[in-house]
């Protein structure tokens, strides 16, 4: 599949000079959970174009690698906090947690000139929390 570009649900605020960005890595167990997991992942892009605070979001699946990427941008925490534990996000999230082989996340604070947020920083960033996580 291929990537679902950046998508622009909201600009940034008059007067706004910093954005949250996070970056999330998804593995599922077996190819049998992909179909299931990449029909959250569209309700969940869905929730984020009209998501309050959304400022930006792009999807990388890779079914035969039974990976998913994404990386999005938001006002601030409480934005990104209140999308997360609001529908669909919180119950497909629920859902998918059997099937989840690893995830992992990072976040990092960018200047709003920016955007659109940089997949090639996302994944150093991934990357750096992965051997992080590794070493403890």
């Amino acid at each position: 599949m291929p990537t679902l570009p950046w998508t622009v649900p909201n600009p940034p605020r008059p007067g706004a000079d910093r954005v949250l960005l996070m970056a999330s890595r998804f593995e599922v167990r077996s190819l049998r959970d992909v179909p299931s997991f990449l029909l959250g992942s569209l309700r969940i892009w869905r929730q984020v174009s009209r998501a309050p605070g959304a400022l930006g979001a792009s999807l990388v699946a890779q079914p035969l690698r039974r990976t998913f990427w994404t990386l999005s941008a938001w006002e601030g925490r409480a934005e990104l906090d209140a999308f997360a534990g609001s529908e669909p996000h919180r119950t497909v999230m629920r859902a998918q947690r059997p099937a989840m082989a690893a995830s992992l996340f990072t976040f990092w604070e960018a200047p709003v000139g920016e955007l659109p947020a940089d997949w090639a920083e996302a994944r150093r960033r991934l990357a750096a929390a992965a051997a992080e996580r590794a070493a403890d």
